[in-house]
């Protein structure tokens, strides 16, 4: 009875322990998009809290469902690039995806939490090489209007800003490289991502970031194919509405806002986007 009620109390603290590490983490200041858990039970949306980043990994699939980071200019320094390894904090009876498992692929290691956001220090750079940190890209996916949009955030930031970025793959099927539709790499171990999205929120830097959203806070939102023939491509072509990729998804990225603020920001298309009128680069 004894060793019962104890492992019940030890039970009890480690959640409330991973409840807290959660509510104190300012990747997920925005809301826990998927409701992810810690508990390793929950394999396809197994929830990890780091220092750089907090994302929710589907074991089946390989992968991050999504990745969610804070965004400021002191993350930003000037770090070499790291290597790509395996994720130790990944419970040992998950996958545990492999630099070498892209080898030959078609496909990039694409980073979702991008490497030039945490060159600070080694160890920030260092964790957004984890291969949890990476998904299936198509080269002139990663090497196109991502990547133009992942110098626009640090534009951003270097502007006066921080941002908070949320970024994931959706679907099933890309075409890499190799040529043709590939639905999975690795002996089947990772899916490739039809589409590859990014919700991005825009506040000038300062303090009570929650406090200070509103219906005119500036909100970015695209989603971009996962094949070749679009490395030329501005990634304002694949501007959208994070009521889009909601949709896409089944995802409700800004939970923690009031529902009134969600329905400014998630149904305003950004200025900046160029997708043609009644266009939704998500379906």
């Amino acid at each position: 009875m004894r060793r019962t009620f104890a492992l019940a109390v030890l039970l009890v603290i480690a959640s409330a322990s991973a409840r807290a590490q959660e509510s104190v983490s300012v990747h997920l200041a925005l809301g826990n998009p998927s409701g992810a858990t810690t508990g390793t039970r929950d394999r396809d949306n197994f929830l990890m809290v780091k220092p750089q980043f907090v994302l929710s990994y589907d074991d089946e699939k390989g992968g991050a469902n999504w990745v969610s980071w804070h965004l400021e200019k002191s993350d930003i320094g000037k770090v070499n690039r790291g290597d790509f390894h395996p994720d130790a904090d990944l419970p040992a009876d998950f996958k545990h995806i492999k630099r070498a498992d892209y080898t030959h692929s078609g496909f990039d290691r694409g980073h979702l939490c991008n490497s030039k956001d945490r060159t600070k220090n080694k160890t920030n750079n260092d964790a957004t090489f984890n291969m949890t940190n990476m998904m299936p890209q198509a080269p002139d996916n990663n090497q196109g209007p991502w990547e133009q949009l992942e110098s626009y955030c640090r534009t951003l930031v270097s502007s006066g800003n921080e941002l908070y970025i949320i970024a994931g793959g959706t679907g099933s099927g890309g075409t890499g490289s190799n040529g043709g539709v590939t639905t999975t790499i690795a002996n089947g171990h990772v899916t490739v991502p039809s589409q590859t999205w990014k919700v991005i929120i825009v506040l000038p830097a300062g303090d009570d970031d929650l406090g200070r959203i509103d219906k005119n806070t500036r909100a970015i939102a695209v989603c971009m194919p996962n094949r070749q023939g679009i490395k030329k491509k501005d990634w304002r072509e694949f501007v959208t509405t994070i009521r889009n990729v909601e949709a896409a998804t089944g995802y409700d990225f800004l939970s923690e806002l009031p529902k009134r603020i969600q329905n400014a920001i998630e149904t305003r298309v950004d200025a900046e986007g160029t997708t043609p009128a009644g266009v939704d680069p998500c379906r």
